[in-house]
């Protein structure tokens, strides 16, 4: 018996507040993507994996996969519903017997759940691992509470759902003019019988910026610590700007950039926790492109790449080392600043200024040097 799966990895994953899709979201090195076709490349029961996406995400696709072995990739479509019929469409050619369509956003899928719907599809044409309601579950008219379901009798519905592959193509073909949001509904429709097996609560599905964070905090295990430090010297004749604050002064700070003294000395500490280079690997001064830029926009692409690897910011400490100007008045600002940048709660930045007792290039007042420690929490 010949036994395929289909992974849907074509939406756009909009409710994550990524701006790309939820499954190239990367945990520990792998993309949502390349964890989920894995679970089923590695099982021994799966004779081959075919993936549906964006073919407006080619590059993303590629570099997600590399060179795993599967099936050429399939065009989604405008729906959910559309993109699986694709991808059953796809198959054809390879006379499968049953067919395992999962969610790209479910990275976490066992081997034992794959089990157990493999087992199950033995004696029935469609199967679909579940897991119980825990929440007491009401009904509702308005803004009135009108009744108590018995959770006894509800389960949440996972993926793979399972399917004999003839009984789910010609049930897709067949109501692909009608509009739902799971494959198990158009067996349904189709009055296949259904079999539920237990799925696995670890199993669940990445949809919002809160399951993102949910996923991260539980897997950040692996702390990181990074050190920044910078120097710009006074020049007359521009603004002065310290982490993303102007402040009044009589000069400004020399640099390709806006030479924000305080932002780069906190890229680099940000780059540093995750050994990925310093700013100028990544913004070049002899790169006109970032002559005058604003140094925010090279905080916000650290704090990304802390992101695309499933990581988050634990805090960050940020000493400006001079004579002139006194910081005192401008921390406030300049924390609610790198808090606005970097979307961390104010609580966890320190700023703090100092000076070098006269002594030294900042003594003189010759200019101005900033030093960072970042933490940083990665999946292992």
């Amino acid at each position: 018996m010949k036994t395929l799966a289909l992974i849907v990895a074509a939406g756009s994953g909009t409710r994550t507040g990524l701006d790309y899709p939820k499954q190239y979201l990367q945990i520990n090195g792998d993309t949502l993507l390349a964890r989920s076709i894995d679970k089923f490349l590695s099982h021994p029961s799966i004779d081959g994996v075919q993936v549906i996406i964006n073919p407006n995400d080619q590059d993303l696709y590629q570099k997600s996969v590399g060179d795993r072995s599967l099936f050429p990739w399939v065009s989604g479509g405008a729906t959910r519903q559309a993109s699986v019929l694709n991808g059953l469409r796809a198959i054809d050619g390879h006379n499968p017997d049953y067919v395992l369509i999962h969610d790209a956003a479910r990275p976490f899928v066992s081997h034992s759940v794959i089990d157990r719907c493999l087992e199950a599809l033995a004696t029935s044409d469609a199967v679909l691992p579940v897991v119980p309601m825990i929440d007491t579950l009401k009904t509702i008219d308005g803004q009135s509470v009108t009744g108590t379901l018995d959770r006894n009798r509800i389960k949440a519905a996972q993926t793979p759902q399972c399917f004999v592959y003839s009984a789910i193509r010609q049930a897709h073909e067949r109501f692909a003019d009608q509009s739902v949001t799971d494959d198990i509904t158009l067996a349904e429709l189709a009055d296949i019988a259904i079999q539920w097996v237990d799925g696995d609560p670890d199993n669940f599905k990445i949809t919002t910026a809160e399951d993102i964070s949910a996923m991260t905090r539980s897997d950040l295990t692996d702390i990181r610590t990074g050190l920044g430090f910078d120097v710009h010297a006074f020049e007359s004749g521009r603004p002065l700007w310290l982490g993303g604050v102007e402040i009044p002064h009589d000069r400004g700070l020399k640099g390709h950039s806006d030479a924000d003294v305080a932002l780069h000395a906190l890229t680099d500490a940000l780059l540093g926790a995750i050994g990925d280079g310093d700013i100028g690997t990544h913004f070049p001064p002899s790169d006109d492109q970032w002559k005058g830029a604003s140094s925010d926009q090279f905080l916000e692409h650290a704090a990304s790449l802390i992101a695309e690897r499933g990581g988050k910011i634990g805090n960050i400490d940020l000493t400006i080392i001079c004579e002139s100007p006194r910081i005192g008045p401008y921390r406030h600002a300049i924390k609610e600043k790198i808090s606005e940048i970097l979307q961390l709660d104010v609580d966890r930045i320190s700023v703090k200024g100092t000076t070098t007792e006269k002594l030294g290039f900042t003594g003189r007042k010759e200019g101005i040097a900033a030093q960072a420690i970042a933490t940083v929490r990665l999946p292992e």
